[in-house]
């Protein structure tokens, strides 16, 4: 909540002192671009619950809990693998983003695109969760839309 409230004020900075005050001021964006990208991926690994997430709700509410499970188990392993093999190259990305920065706070990038490698571990660990507890545990329910909620 914080970030947005933070992204909100930080953009309505940059409209009055753009359209009122004929003084563009190019930091604000920078802001709210940054404050945007750690809203979005700190919001999905840590906030965002596994129900959630999207899914293809028609076919998933449509077949039977052995099926869900499957499904679930299909998914959350095809993604354990996708995010641990790709977090060598991630890591290797982010940390040679240090020599680069932003514009016009001079933020390391680094910095900025560190909360990917949390939002990949929390990935990790999430789906690793959903395989286990669909092969363990009960099926994943099925989508129900009287309880939808807006994810974040």
């Amino acid at each position: 909540m914080l970030l947005l409230l933070a992204m909100f004020l930080v953009f309505m900075l940059q409209i009055v002192s753009r359209y009122v005050l004929n003084l563009p001021i190019g930091w604000t964006h920078e802001v709210s671009v940054m404050l945007w990208i750690w809203l979005v991926l700190f919001g999905a690994s840590f906030v965002v619950r596994d129900s959630e997430e999207m899914r293809f709700d028609l076919v998933y509410a449509a077949v039977r809990e052995r099926t869900r499970r499957l499904m679930a188990l299909v998914t959350a392993v095809t993604l354990v693998v996708l995010f641990t093999l790709s977090m060598p190259a991630t890591v290797d990305y982010v940390t040679f983003m240090k020599v680069e920065k932003t514009a016009y706070l001079g933020i390391r990038f680094d910095w900025l695109y560190g909360i990917y490698i949390v939002f990949a571990v929390a990935m990790i660990v999430r789906h690793l969760w959903v395989g286990w507890t669909s092969i363990f545990g009960k099926a994943p329910e099925a989508y129900d839309p009287t309880k939808a909620s807006s994810g974040v």
